[in-house]
């Protein structure tokens, strides 16, 4: 990680260095005042905020630094880390930055893709702003950022983000995030969605599996128990995404965020990349299966 981001972050702060001055530097590189966490400092510091999500003032105090230099250098690393995007199982150097690459990818490699949404709670926004109510969530009735977790049938994590507010619907989030339209377009694409997405199972019925409607409460009994079991088996291919919005969950920012809403967006693309770095790598112990099978045979 260390020598991919390296590169990456002195052309960022050349070109802010370049965009600050006006034009072309005066002086020959390595010239003023030098920093005071060299660049592996600077990454770890990042890392382990984004991991425990220690004040600033904290990791100042560990490393003897001011806490102004912590704070900028966690402003520098982290979009780095959030632009290097999702790894892909089994393709090392390959990287899924967008919809349109994660859906190319699945496409091509015929991966049956998870969705699932998920929110974290968030400051609320100071009285007299406007939109102050966006971020209140229906089903937490807390001020909560959402986003979307793409993710194969074996919970490994490829895209998470799209950051909106709370009080979004997961079908209206499908319409602005053009999720639909790449379905369009790839229309051999199959996917597992919860009840959440069942708009995009109407509409997709062909690709796209919600869980089955509850028959009614007169319907005959064996019409319930056959509900219950494709309800099963289709919760079953689907846990899958859930554990890996709990793999996100680990990280204490993605908890509860705290600091400025501004910055969800990139935390968590730069937490959810990390995320994809270790699950691209973790082999499965096991092939999942729904299917029924006899316990012991019966004689006739």
């Amino acid at each position: 990680m260390l020598e991919e981001l390296a590169p990456k972050w002195e052309a960022a702060r050349e070109s802010a260095l370049h965009e600050r001055r006006g034009g072309d530097r005066r002086r020959a590189a390595g010239a003023g005042p030098k920093p005071r966490l060299v660049f592996t400092d600077r990454l770890l510091v990042t890392l382990v905020h984004l991991r425990l999500g220690l004040p600033h003032a904290a990791l100042a105090q560990l490393y003897g630094v001011d806490r102004f230099t912590v704070s900028g250098a966690i402003r520098e690393v982290r979009p780095l880390l959030a632009a290097r995007g999702f790894a892909v199982p089994d393709r090392p150097g390959v990287r899924l930055r967008t919809m349109e690459d994660l859906f190319a990818y699945a496409d091509a490699e015929g991966v049956e893709l998870r969705i699932d949404g998920t929110e974290v709670q968030v400051r609320r926004p100071r009285a007299g702003r406007p939109g102050r109510k966006a971020f209140v969530s229906g089903k937490k009735k807390q001020n909560t950022i959402k986003t979307t977790t793409f993710s194969d049938a074996q919970g490994r994590t490829l895209l998470s983000g799209v950051a909106r507010p709370g009080r979004m619907h997961d079908q209206t989030a499908v319409r602005t995030e053009g999720i639909a339209e790449q379905f369009r377009q790839y229309p051999k694409m199959k996917a597992e969605v919860d009840e959440g997405y069942r708009g995009l199972a109407n509409e997709f019925p062909a690709q796209v599996s919600a869980p089955p409607k509850k028959p009614k409460d007169d319907a005959p009994l064996g019409e319930h128990h056959a509900w219950r079991e494709q309800r099963r088996r289709q919760s079953s291919r689907r846990i899958c995404v859930e554990h890996t919005n709990a793999e996100f969950k680990q990280w204490r920012p993605l908890q509860r965020f705290t600091g400025r809403r501004e910055t969800y967006a990139e935390t968590h693309l730069a937490i959810a990349g990390l995320v994809s770095d270790r699950s691209a790598c973790r082999t499965t112990r096991r092939k999942s299966s729904t299917e029924l099978v006899l316990a012991r045979q019966t004689a006739c």
